[in-house]
């Protein structure tokens, strides 16, 4: 059973960063190098400083990115530029954002989720990691002892638990209000009612929790709790170690969006680019949308245009987009390629997601890749916006682009329970959750926290 508990977050102290927005930035794994020294100039106590700490030439084993990353923490600790709530708490939030031209709000809840292993079914993966930022993680985990991004994760909501908690907030004003670069309002509620805490912890108790986004940190959790385990002969249920800060989004919020995570490549060979069209043919259908150089934008919209259309039809499509070439290519898949050539090796719920097609098909089969290249990110790069992957092809940044229609919430699903695992990067939930609402410590000898488990 899932274990969902109230804890008392630590906060940027309103007396002294008047702006969240000054202070906050995404998750670590989608801030840019140029996002990143932006962060860094934009305020003395950006959360970059924690989650991204700048790696310089003269880093030794004790001056170092993570270790200058507790500096900080430990720092603003003192000084209380972070300071902690005095009572457990339950924190509601809301981001309002735009998608396709309309205004969405998606809500998600700020609790403490106890770890499980993913074998036993409670807490369930969807995407396959990279074991290089795994180990990068965990020895951030280990200087700072502290969540500083909460997992995105989702639960089926049929009984309408976020109808509780936003009748907990009702006509109070949001604790946290602020307007972030990207032009999203984030709001966060404290709820310190512990009839509302009961309630929540026990329907949670049922119910599966999938993870959204933040599968690496989720997993160096586990790892970080094993270390703290093996060298901390006091570890017993009760220690901080053994939860992690999570934020949990219903599966049936009207807000919750998925964006494909496109593909481009780096290093091809020409030859290999070459032939690839004609390679393809054997596995897919292919339409080609060829055009002028001033022409570009309006074939652009079509190839994009069309290749959501084939989404709504249920088709595989992937579209293509080379560089030094004037066309845009659509492939769509050929009836039974995929059961004939890996029927006894996936399921049909993971065989026939588009990302298992572009992965096992088009990577492995056809352009030759090994488990190694899958795995390194000076080859495959990943984009949610399609017209930024198309613009990186033309400006000789990448050698070829694979753009996708994103992944649907009920495949993810289905793919979780089944204790599937989908390739990497095979959803974008979007927006993701904000870094710097609040955090987490997983110590219980600091002076300046106190950890509770009660509810």
């Amino acid at each position: 059973m899932a274990k969902i508990i109230p804890f008392k977050g630590i906060f940027y102290n309103p007396d002294k960063v008047h702006n969240l927005a000054d202070v906050a930035t995404p998750p670590y794994d989608v801030i840019s190098k140029q996002e990143q020294h932006n962060f860094y100039k934009r305020h003395p106590h950006n959360i970059i400083r924690l989650i991204l700490n700048r790696r310089t030439e003269n880093d030794t084993k004790e001056n170092n990115p993570h270790a200058r990353a507790a500096d900080f923490f430990n720092n603003w600790l003192s000084k209380n530029i972070l300071i902690q709530d005095e009572s457990p708490a339950l924190y509601l939030t809301s981001v309002e954002f735009l998608s396709e031209n309309k205004t969405i709000t998606r809500f998600g809840l700020i609790a403490l989720a106890g770890l499980e292993p993913f074998e036993k079914g409670i807490i369930l993966p969807h995407e396959k990691t990279f074991s290089k930022i795994k180990s990068e993680r965990l020895d951030l985990l280990k200087d700072c002892h502290a969540n500083f991004s909460p997992i995105f994760s989702l639960y089926s909501d049929q009984k309408n638990i976020l109808c509780s908690l936003k009748d907990a907030i009702l006509n109070k004003t949001a604790d946290i209000n602020f307007t972030d670069d990207k032009n999203q309002i984030h709001k966060l509620w404290r709820i310190t009612d512990t009839t509302v805490h009961r309630y929540i912890s026990n329907i949670m108790k049922e119910k599966k929790l999938f993870i959204a986004d933040g599968h690496h940190r989720y997993e160096t959790a586990l790892n970080y709790r094993d270390w703290v385990s093996n060298n901390n002969p006091d570890f017993s249920t009760d220690h901080p170690a053994n939860y992690v800060m999570m934020y949990l989004s219903s599966m049936e919020d009207p807000g919750l969006n998925i964006l494909p995570a496109h593909r481009m490549l780096t290093g091809i060979q020409d030859s290999v680019l070459a032939a690839f069209i004609q390679k393809i043919r054997n596995y897919f259908d292919v339409t080609t949308i060829s055009f002028k150089k001033k022409d570009q934008e309006k074939a652009q919209a079509e190839f994009i245009s069309t290749l959501k259309l084939n989404l709504n039809n249920s088709k595989n499509t992937i579209g293509v987009f080379m560089k030094d070439c004037l066309k845009f290519y659509l492939l769509t898949l050929k009836p039974n390629v995929m059961e004939e050539m890996f029927g006894n090796e996936f399921s049909d719920s993971l065989r026939n997601l588009d990302v298992t097609v572009l992965t096992h098909l088009i990577f492995i089969e056809i352009l030759g890749f090994d488990l190694p290249m899958l795995d390194d990110e000076k080859i495959i790069a990943y984009s949610s916006d399609a017209i930024e992957a198309i613009d990186r092809v033309s400006l000789g940044k990448c050698d070829i682009a694979f753009i996708l229609n994103p992944t649907k919430i009920n495949q993810v699903r289905n793919i979780a329970e089944e204790g599937l695992i989908m390739p990497r990067k095979s959803t974008y939930f979007y927006p993701k959750v904000i870094t710097g609402q609040v955090l987490n410590i997983l110590t219980v000898d600091n002076p300046h926290i106190s950890f509770t488990s009660s509810v």
